[in-house]
């Protein structure tokens, strides 16, 4: 290798990794500081993917969390690939689940929040997860208090068999007795919210808002075309296609996502 090259070589691995991103949705491809606090596309408002702890210091003035010691049960962990895969989630992330639980506040309005985070198990539900999410809804219940889930998920926890899929309804019994007390829940869907997820709690808000461009759907696109033997349209699983076939009460930017849940909160 020539000395120009060499030198060529050297400027180029000083260069850090991912300088530029590329928007999934628009393929707009742009330097990463302009993703900015939010992160979003700065040219179809595409949001990127935040972890729990990030989309909770964008959301809440204050925040308290609760049943942080709730884990998957013992009988699962005989599976050491599973139990390997919980103690990398558990590093990567700072939680023992795939979502945080707490109380918040916004301003002087106090409510409950669950804020999934894909990085742990690519947000899927398991059993600690439908138990944490069941907590907080009886918490709030007690309390008198709304209650806002920010959805990110994969779908049921497959290394967690029928137990992954009883959380459904759990999770759901839980959000009809907090209906019952005449309280609000917002749910918030983020990209990705699909399988057992979508299924139940995600869209069972008083209110159900999303994210621009999020995918939201039950089975994978593959699926559903192998089991109808058609080509769905292109953005058929995407909040937009959900808005306007009435799924969706709203699609709202991150960047105004605090202040439309805190006029919601306001009204409760």
């Amino acid at each position: 290798m020539s000395k120009n090259k060499e030198d060529l070589q050297e400027l180029m691995d000083q260069i850090p990794d991912n300088l530029f991103v590329k928007c999934p949705i628009c393929k707009d491809n742009f330097y990463n500081k302009k993703l900015g606090a939010y992160r979003v596309c700065p040219n179809c408002g595409f949001g990127f993917r935040l972890g729990a702890d990030e989309r909770i210091k964008l959301t809440c003035d204050e925040f308290t969390p609760i049943n942080e010691d709730v884990v998957a049960p013992n009988r699962f962990l005989s599976d050491e690939k599973y139990a390997g895969k919980l103690e990398k989630s558990k590093k990567i992330t700072d939680l023992n689940e795939s979502v945080q639980t707490g109380i918040a506040k916004i301003g002087n309005q106090e409510f409950g929040i669950g804020v999934m985070d894909w990085r742990f198990i690519m947000g899927s539900l398991g059993t600690a997860t439908g138990e944490k999410l069941a907590r907080l809804f009886e918490e709030c219940t007690k309390k008198g208090l709304p209650v806002v889930v920010f959805s990110c998920s994969g779908g049921a926890r497959m290394q967690e068999g029928i137990h992954s899929l009883m959380q459904m309804a759990k999770v759901s019994q839980a959000v009809s007795d907090h209906s019952a007390k005449g309280l609000l829940y917002i749910s918030v869907l983020t990209d990705p919210t699909t399988g057992g997820v979508t299924a139940s709690y995600a869209m069972e808000g008083d209110i159900n808002l999303s994210e621009p461009h999020t995918l939201i759907g039950f089975a994978g696109r593959r699926v559903i075309e192998k089991t109808i033997q058609q080509r769905p349209p292109k953005d058929f699983q995407r909040a937009e296609t959900l808005l306007n076939n009435g799924f969706l009460d709203a699609i709202v930017k991150r960047s105004n996502m605090k202040s439309v849940l805190a006029k919601l909160l306001a009204w409760n």
